[in-house]
């Protein structure tokens, strides 16, 4: 269903015969051709729909009336694949009264959904091998390179193992969501925020996720109500049936400054592109747009960026904390050497409070990354190595991130009709 399948007794051999396809492909037309398509569209929403509000504390409209002063900014956030360490994968062996799945999924309980969808089979009559993960990130949460693998093997006939090039795995991924964040600050006299509105234009994941988790969660159900259990699981949405869906705003909702007036907005819009939870999921784009306006509010205000941010953190002792100890390591404004620029940003997620201090040099117009200093607050440690992997490891994945890892869109096919 989601393309062309070659079959082979080799990886190698399949690989080089797909060299020979000539396939004519047909547009779809509702779908983001590329990414100026998508942020035009983002822009679009923003204007026509104020959003739904997640968080209103103060009296927002009315400081905005009353001070005429304000500071507003956008930033933008691209698409990203997930990259992982080995690419998708999944030997499937369908057979008249069972199917065996060996496959790293992060969710065995959605791949069994997957396979059934494309199989005759029920759930009872699956079996996933649940494999090492091979680097997940939240790529392997959705199934889409299980369900190729059994609905070959099923058409086919016998044990498939499918792989993905890494070409395939970056121009196929169920990307982060590119998001767009608008956001007006109120100045006081002093050019001190009076009032703080955020609105964020983003897709809901779910709404691409729901399908197999919904039917994951009820497997005595038949697979004819599947698509019903999916709409059910969207309309629930925020209720006991069905948490609410937090990817676009999480982490905006809860800023840890004590600002007089503040109001974070959500606005739905989505490009068509295939989304999915990747690696600290909102917070990814959230931190980066909130702590970069902090930052820009401070040079407005003419200050200094960690006396700004205490400023604003006197009800949030353990935010402060980890600011004023990644100060002291990092050395915050006391790096002499010329053409060294230092960076800081903080940030609470998934339980632990974060800051980190950054430095780097421009060369011929090239970023060069020099040290990333981190002060982490997550609470009770039980192994502190597993911490400090975790920390490395998001830092390396953040920075290549911020460095690299944007995803460019030029033309968007779907298969309708291939001559082979």
């Amino acid at each position: 269903k989601s393309g062309v399948a070659l079959v082979a007794d080799t990886y190698w051999q399949a690989k080089k015969a797909q060299k020979q396809l000539s396939i004519e492909w047909s547009k779809d037309t509702n779908v983001a051709k590329t990414v100026d398509d998508v942020f035009t569209l983002y822009r679009k929403a923003a204007k026509e729909d104020a959003g739904d509000v997640k968080r209103s504390e103060g009296d927002v409209e009315s400081v905005f009336e009353e001070i005429n002063d304000a500071f507003s900014a956008e930033f933008t956030t691209p698409f990203l694949a997930h990259a992982t360490m080995e690419p998708m994968n999944c030997t499937a062996h369908v057979q008249d009264n069972k199917v065996d799945i060996w496959a790293p999924t992060q969710a065995p309980d959605l791949a069994a959904v997957a396979v059934a969808k494309v199989t005759d089979l029920d759930l009872s009559d699956i079996q996933i091998h649940n494999q090492f993960i091979g680097g997940g990130f939240g790529r392997r949460l959705s199934q889409d390179f299980v369900s190729e693998a059994a609905e070959i093997s099923a058409k086919a006939g016998g044990v498939v193992k499918l792989v993905w090039s890494r070409e395939e795995d970056t121009q196929h991924d169920l990307y982060r969501p590119a998001t767009l964040h608008k956001i007006k600050v109120a100045l006081d006299k002093n050019n001190m925020p009076a009032g703080w509105d955020h609105q964020i234009v983003a897709p809901n994941i779910m709404d691409w996720y729901v399908w197999d988790a919904a039917p994951a969660m009820f497997p005595w159900s038949p697979k004819f109500m599947y698509p019903t259990l999916g709409k059910v699981g969207l309309l629930t949405a925020g209720t006991p049936i069905t948490p609410a869906d937090t990817s676009a705003y999480e982490g905006a909702d809860d800023i840890p400054y004590n600002f007089p007036a503040l109001q974070v907005r959500h606005t739905k819009a989505d490009a068509g592109l295939p989304v999915s939870y990747w690696r600290s999921v909102g917070h990814s784009h959230t931190a980066f747009a909130i702590e970069s306006m902090v930052s820009e509010l401070a040079h407005q205000a003419n200050m200094d960026e960690v006396r700004f941010r205490k400023k604003f953190l006197s009800e949030s002792p353990r935010t402060l904390g980890v600011l004023e100890k990644v100060a002291e390591i990092g050395q915050w404004g006391k790096n002499t050497e010329e053409g060294v620029f230092q960076g800081i940003a903080v940030h609470k997620s998934f339980g632990s409070y974060v800051a980190e201090l950054v430095e780097l040099k421009v060369v011929n117009n090239d970023i060069q990354l020099l040290r990333v200093y981190c002060a982490i607050d997550c609470g009770l440690v039980v192994n502190p190595d597993i911490v400090t992997m975790q920390m490395e490891s998001g830092i390396i994945f953040g920075a290549t991130a911020a460095l690299y890892g944007e995803i460019i869109l030029t033309t968007l096919f779907v298969v309708e009709y291939c001559q082979i």
